[in-house]
């Protein structure tokens, strides 16, 4: 059993504990006010980027003129994953999800007999992958030092790997983030960028937009379809900053009141512990007096 001076100093560091979980979750809520708004804000403008992007590449179709961007390298044997995770820990199951899929279609690619390359932004991921698959990595973007998300970060990693597949170092680029909906659901979502695979956006009413291009769709496409990887890194990237803080806020609160109950149950056996030894010390006393 315990003595009462463990007892106090455990109430004491846990108290410390929950000091420290109860700022954190303060400051990631602070942290996930901006980091929604700013994934939200993107929102609109990325799904008209698509819609524009989809009506262009439904007119051009499969044809032999088609950017090597859209219509791909004519296979599918290599694949490149790119894992994007969080620099830090503390925010609950947020990475490890991430990297679960990533796990899960690396198994799927490779049983199907395709090679598999491996791109990680955050530290996070990488250390749970290179424990795995430390043989497939082939980069890793550090943002440790970024203090806040730009479309700039997401140009530098989007002409990483549009020089990679320059130089014909894989067919397919995959993307691994978590999309934010709300501060206590993320989900972890994959999506191709290359080839780039655009959905047609739907016409409301029933209505169909006829547009005349200028220059020609092809041209258009070999100008916008770089900037559109860019683009969904980039909302990618957002997306993960939103989850990352929503996911920090979630798990720190939860902390908070683990520390809040465990207080309690160490304040009971504290209490109990005294109680026992101040009834020990009446007896001893009541025993010595009666001996007298």
């Amino acid at each position: 059993m315990p003595s009462l001076k463990d007892l106090k100093t455990r109430i004491e560091s846990v108290k410390s504990t929950r000091k420290i979980t109860k700022a954190m979750q303060m400051v990631a809520a602070a942290k996930l006010r901006r980091a929604q708004e700013a994934a939200e804000a993107s929102r609109p403008y990325a799904e008209r980027f698509n819609g524009v992007m989809a009506s262009l590449a439904a007119s051009v179709g499969d044809s032999e003129s088609a950017p090597r961007l859209l219509a791909g390298t004519g296979k599918d044997d290599v694949h490149l994953l790119v894992v994007m995770t969080a620099e830090r820990g503390l925010c609950g199951g947020f990475n490890t999800n991430i990297v679960k899929l990533a796990k899960a279609r690396v198994a799927e690619l490779r049983a199907a007999g395709k090679t598999v390359k491996i791109l990680t932004v955050g530290k996070k991921g990488r250390e749970q992958l290179k424990r795995d698959f430390a043989d497939l990595f082939v980069g890793h973007v550090d943002l440790s030092e970024v203090k806040r998300l730009g479309y700039a970060n997401a140009q530098d990693i989007a002409r990483d790997i549009l020089g990679r597949f320059d130089n014909d170092e894989f067919d397919v680029a995959t993307i691994f983030f978590a999309k934010f909906n709300s501060v206590i659901s993320q989900v972890p979502t994959a999506t191709q960028i290359i080839p780039a695979s655009y959905e047609a956006a739907e016409e409301q009413d029933g209505a169909s937009t006829l547009y005349d291009y200028e220059p020609d769709e092809e041209a258009i496409l070999a100008d916008l379809l770089p900037r559109g990887v860019a683009t969904q890194i980039f909302s990618a990237l957002l997306e993960n900053g939103a989850s990352e803080q929503g996911a920090r806020m979630s798990a720190m609160d939860n902390a908070t009141r683990n520390a809040g109950d465990m207080i309690d149950q160490l304040t009971i056996e504290f209490n109990r512990s005294r109680q026992a030894v101040i009834t020990n010390e009446l007896i001893e006393i009541i025993s010595g007096a009666e001996a007298l």
